[in-house]
């Protein structure tokens, strides 16, 4: 039943937003294409995070330029993407026309009827990755977003005048060791310390239909396993590593004198970093690490950036017209190359901005050992959180402690 009372409201705000529409198969609007009739006048607040802020106007200036017998006033405010969709569902006819968010947030804003579907899909569906437009697509088939990004995930970024061998943690931690730096990672949040459990092969498999968390069918030895090893290492390494914010990694390398070597960071610190170690900067996919004598690939949570249309905008027109702008090829290549974010546009995807950078190649190569983050509960991220301190923070890590700690947390995701 909540299954065709959804489907039921989705045709509904379809078929309003099109007629409101004109034209469904209009609306590319950052290429010119006047189809959409962008209501004159309109008014449009849109939500960027603080380091696309800046770039975010540029792209806003470009679009009004473009649409300017339209008479657009449009005010772009910072708004965090991991906090989009709790801001919008705290008052919806207060929030943006148009957001940025992270993908794991979209089952929230579509359970609370929160996104308006998208005008033109085909042509959004046909210029982006296959994975990105999945991440916006809703249950009953249709595209409730645009993509941004194909580069919500994470990586190793390293000076490379320290660090020789990149590939393995356990050679990291020692050259970090024998340069007296440290390794930084945020092990007690949930959105990194699920690689402690993902490299012992499980996996997410969506939720069921009333939001708990589905897993496949792991090997609950092999997974203990994983977590033992990784218990072992952070206390091995506890001169070394250093579980903290990501935000100490760029901090860290630029210090005087310096004081991280290494650590898994994002795309959205690149230029800082950059800015930090000048040509030593290094950027790769997440090194492996030894589970019972045997190297293994570390698997990491990967997912997208979107922009969403707010569902009762007053210039869904304009909304829409401005969110594809935003997400078109053009701005996509812009962001590769001031910002260092990847593409999902499969043409940006080619653009010299992003097969020459290092971090975006990294977070690439990453994304082909990763879970993706999708279709995921609100219940998931604080028990992992909890798991990833218990790990590095726990006197007794001994393996029927950890084991014990696994089961708990599947249990708590579970909500049961």
């Amino acid at each position: 039943m909540k299954k065709f009372l959804a489907l039921l409201l989705a045709v509904l705000m379809l078929g309003s937003v099109l007629v409101a529409c004109g034209d469904s198969k209009g609306g590319s609007g950052g290429s010119g294409d006047d189809s959409v009739d962008i209501e004159d006048g309109a008014k449009l607040l849109v939500w960027a995070p603080d380091k696309a802020i800046d770039l975010t106007k540029e792209l806003v200036e470009a679009f009004k330029k473009e649409h300017s017998d339209k008479n657009l006033t449009i005010d772009v405010q910072v708004q965090s993407e991991s906090e989009a969709a709790t801001q919008v569902l705290n008052d919806k006819d207060a929030a943006a026309d148009v957001f940025g968010f992270a993908s794991d947030q979209f089952n929230k804003l579509m359970t609370a009827n929160a996104l308006a579907p998208v005008f033109d899909s085909e042509d959004v569906i046909a210029r982006n990755s296959e994975a990105s437009v999945k991440a916006g697509t809703g249950s009953d088939g249709a595209l409730y977003a645009f993509p941004e990004t194909d580069d919500n995930g994470y990586f190793l970024v390293y000076d490379k005048s320290i660090i020789k061998n990149p590939d393995s943690i356990e050679g990291i931690l020692d050259d970090c060791r024998k340069a007296g730096k440290k390794f930084v990672m945020d092990a007690g949040n949930g959105y990194y310390s699920c690689i402690f459990m993902f490299t012992g092969g499980l996996t997410l498999e969506g939720t069921e239909e009333d939001g708990t968390q589905k897993f496949n069918d792991y090997d609950e030895e092999a997974v203990v396993d994983s977590l033992e090893a990784f218990a072992n290492l952070f206390h091995d390494y506890s001169d070394v590593f250093l579980s903290s914010e990501v935000a100490k990694i760029p901090t860290g390398m630029a210090a005087d004198p310096q004081i991280v070597a290494a650590g898994i960071d994002g795309t959205w610190d690149t230029n800082a970093i950059k800015d930090a170690l000048g040509d030593n900067y290094g950027a790769a996919k997440l090194p492996t690490i030894k589970v019972k004598g045997e190297d293994k690939q570390m698997i990491s949570l990967h997912g997208y950036k979107l922009i969403g249309v707010n569902a009762v905008s007053k210039y869904p027109n304009a909304a829409q017209a401005l969110a594809d702008f935003l997400t078109n090829e053009e701005s996509q290549i812009k962001r590769a190359s001031g910002l260092g974010w990847g593409p999902s546009n499969t043409k940006a995807k080619e653009d010299k901005a992003v097969t020459e950078s290092d971090s975006i190649t990294a977070v690439l190569a990453q994304a082909e050992n990763s879970v993706p983050q999708v279709n995921m509960s609100d219940t998931f991220w604080s028990p992992m959180a909890t798991l990833g301190n218990t790990l590095w923070k726990d006197k007794d890590y001994s393996r029927d402690t950890i084991k014990a700690n696994f089961e708990k947390t599947i249990a708590s995701i579970k909500d049961e």
